[in-house]
């Protein structure tokens, strides 16, 4: 799987727009493809909850000098490493492609147009040529679903609010069902996820294998009881307003190390600060946010029990801790759960996009094979 022995040659052809129909089954089995950014995946999952294979190809090595994804390395590294993927989900799971396959499913959109054409054509034609039923997922309602499945069988019930945080959207929602999403609030600027990625450049932190963000989290947590410069709190952008705003967060960071200097200048404890303080400032933005729609919510007298956490970000420790804590302070005696994925399935992944198009599948809700992108796709607008 390491080796780039061969590249693949996507050959296009004409769209087929036979629609499958397919017998209500109590048991169903989904490979599902995610190509919408920069991780290739490929799983296997069925109805029961079973994950047989998870695979995840990274490519951070080849993003790392551009400081982000480059589009058209990101397409070209889809296009080789997507048929390995599928070939090693299906070796992983143990399954039978023709006999225990029972149907297709791929990330439709949200994304970048030419990542997302990749794992779309592949499963488009894989559908087609075996006559499988297709499905089209929503990459955020793939996240959003995550902890019914893995949080079962203490899963949320509806409603509940969600908190969708990644390199690519903040997005504080209401989930009522699993088709129907209000959004609350989303990002007047940049992400959560891209803020942590550009203050990681700023401050020249080498990239983990999860990319700059990761790296951000992991200098903060290093030597917790060294001593490192004191610096001035960070803003809190937009307050008492349901929305977020982190391009300020890392304008501020920028313009700060330019007043020490530059980056050149500063020593490993004041880089440390300087992360601790950003770290602190974007969590806190959540959380602030996150009290403004519960308060809501206990004003339209709608009964939230749960707080799902999900997307790349919420794989940072430090922001979970936070949350708990806020959430305590908020009301010691309310029932709230708060909700996260593991860690390996925050991220991107294919698993999530074969558990939200499970409920389609076995309504026999399925795609014609002329189904085409929807890059820019609101969770509200399933």
């Amino acid at each position: 799987m390491t080796s780039r022995l061969t590249r693949l040659v996507a050959v296009k052809s004409k769209q087929c727009h036979t629609h499958v129909s397919l017998p209500r089954r109590r048991y169903f089995t989904v490979l599902a493809i995610e190509t919408s950014a920069d991780d290739t995946c490929a799983a296997i999952v069925d109805s029961n909850r079973k994950i047989y294979s998870n695979v995840v190809m990274k490519q951070h090595d080849i993003h790392e000098m551009y400081g982000g994804i480059y589009p058209m390395s990101a397409i070209g590294s889809h296009q080789h490493d997507l048929p390995f993927a599928v070939r090693q989900a299906l070796i992983e799971s143990g399954l039978d492609f023709a006999k225990d396959i029972n149907g297709i499913a791929f990330t439709r959109g949200p994304g970048m147009p030419g990542c997302l054409s990749v794992g779309m054509n592949a499963a488009k034609t894989l559908a087609a040529v075996t006559g499988k039923p297709l499905v089209g997922v929503n990459h955020m309602q793939g996240h959003a679903l995550t902890p019914l499945l893995t949080a079962w069988p203490e899963e949320p019930s509806f409603p509940f609010l969600t908190l969708l945080i990644s390199g690519g959207h903040t997005l504080l929602l209401l989930a009522t069902s699993i088709n129907s999403f209000k959004l609350m609030a989303t990002t007047a600027d940049e992400s959560i996820g891209r803020s942590f990625d550009k203050v990681s450049k700023l401050l020249q932190l080498k990239w983990t294998k999860l990319g700059p963000g990761d790296a951000l989290e992991k200098f903060c947590a290093e030597n917790p009881q060294g001593e490192c410069p004191s610096i001035p709190p960070l803003p809190r952008p937009m307050p008492k307003k349901l929305a977020f705003s982190y391009s300020a967060l890392h304008s501020h960071v920028k313009l700060f190390i330019e007043s020490l200097g530059g980056c050149a200048s500063l020593d490993i404890p004041m880089k440390r600060s300087i992360a601790r303080a950003f770290q602190m400032a974007a969590v806190g933005h959540l959380e602030d946010k996150l009290v403004l729609a519960l308060d809501w919510c206990k004003n339209q007298n709608i009964h939230v029990q749960s707080v799902v956490v999900s997307g790349g970000v919420a794989s940072n420790m430090f922001l979970r801790q936070r949350l708990r804590d806020r959430l305590i302070e908020y009301d010691e005696g309310a029932p709230y759960s708060l909700i996260f994925p593991p860690p390996n399935l925050c991220t991107d992944n294919a698993v999530m996009i074969a558990w939200a198009s499970m409920h389609r599948f076995l309504a026999n809700d399925t795609d014609n094979y002329s189904i085409d992108l929807r890059p820019k796709w609101s969770i509200e607008n399933l």
